[in-house]
């Protein structure tokens, strides 16, 4: 069976006309990082305000010797924006059923897990455990999957969390704009969706089923999401599928041109690497150091300074105390990647392995010890 192109859209999906996507893939396609030498990367620390190409400088080789100047301009720009806070949050996968086939992913279609789904009664069991760790924010994901979690599904469990926590994001398959705005209705604060890489021909290979192989459709979720009434929206490559200097410079941009077109909504990125997953290819030729990783972080924070960042736990304990401390803003904690496993034993298998698994309060006396804030919720509704 010959699958469809990459760029062409099936009939329910809705079509923006929004030239963001050109911008893109014109300018990151266009970039050569050997092009930039050291005194690139020294303007590019020494400007008031990070332009497109200084980024591109900071994400490049010539940059690599300059990290600790760089995560001292983070650190500063960090402070400067957000003081001393960090947000706690958990994700909570509510079912691990999927219909596309992401050759690196656990969920993929293909792969031998257990599958699950949690029911109403279930999905607020497991968000009364999570609740009672002091969590005030959580992160709900399933599969993609409109058969097993279709849109009144994702906005039962949104208005299930309105009982126990004040910030609520998703991070599922990408919808339209209608779709978008009855999430909202029903609680959704903010909506994050990987691309997973911006490299159309290694997206074309790694995707080869189901309707995420629509390269477009998942780019402007984003876009449909805040036009829908979400508040904020997350940005992110998986790091590792493809060239990940191009990745994360495409990310960088992706959100750069959506918040000048929408200067009311707030951005984040997330930096995830690619983990093992059961049932997931082996692919690992690309493994990104984490100095690179870190690199990657400080050129998000310096050229988009207001962002909020995500350091999951798919990286270790180590990494993630210290990357609090100069670039990131949100990190999880109390972290369980398989289905139902908050309340009580996982019923459904994992979508990739994680790397740090410290419960809420150590989380939180990690920030302490490091004369940082932990914030539980960053709104409060009255």
């Amino acid at each position: 069976m010959t699958e469809r192109d990459i760029m062409a859209y099936y009939t329910d999906m809705e079509e923006l006309k929004s030239d963001i996507l050109e911008q893109v893939l014109s300018k990151s396609n266009a970039c050569d990082f050997s092009t930039y030498t050291e005194r690139h990367v020294v303007k590019a620390l020494s400007a008031d305000v990070c332009a497109t190409e200084d980024f591109a400088a900071l994400l490049s080789e010539s940059a690599a010797p300059y990290l600790e100047e760089m995560a001292k301009k983070a650190r500063s720009e960090t402070n400067k924006h957000f003081g001393n806070s960090r947000y706690l949050f958990t994700p909570l996968y509510i079912s691990n059923y999927c219909e596309n086939q992401c050759v690196y992913c656990g969920f993929n279609r293909g792969s031998n897990i257990k599958r699950s789904r949690l029911n109403c009664e279930e999905i607020e069991e497991e968000m009364a455990a999570i609740a009672k760790s002091g969590l005030k924010e959580i992160l709900i994901l399933t599969g993609e999957s409109r058969k097993y979690s279709d849109v009144k599904y994702v906005g039962e469990a949104c208005r299930l969390a309105k009982k126990y926590f004040t910030v609520i994001g998703l991070e599922v398959y990408p919808m339209n704009v209608s779709d978008y705005a009855y999430l909202r209705e029903c609680g959704a604060d903010f909506v994050t969706v990987f691309q997973e890489t911006y490299d159309a021909k290694e997206y074309d290979r790694l995707h080869p089923g189901g309707r995420k192989r629509i390269f477009p459709y998942r780019f402007y979720a984003q876009e449909r999401a805040v036009l829908g009434g979400i508040r904020g929206v997350g940005f992110a490559a998986l790091l590792g599928l493809a060239d990940f200097r191009r990745d994360a410079y495409a990310t960088g941009l992706h959100a750069f041109f959506l918040q000048r077109k929408y200067p009311h909504a707030e951005i984040s990125f997330s930096c995830p690497r690619l983990r093992p997953a059961a049932g997931g290819e082996k692919i690992f030729d690309k493994n990104i150091s984490e100095a690179q990783l870190l690199q990657i972080i400080c050129a998000y924070r310096i050229f988009m300074p207001f962002a909020g960042i995500t350091v999951s736990s798919r990286e270790n304990s180590n990494f993630r105390d210290n990357v609090v401390n100069i670039a990131a803003t949100k990190i999880s904690a109390g972290v369980d990647v398989g289905i139902g496993g908050h309340s009580g034993e996982s019923k459904g298998g994992e979508q990739f392995e994680i790397d740090d698994g410290r419960a809420v309060a150590q989380i939180y006396g990690m920030l302490k010890a490091q004369d940082l804030q932990p914030v539980m919720s960053e709104y409060i509704y009255l």
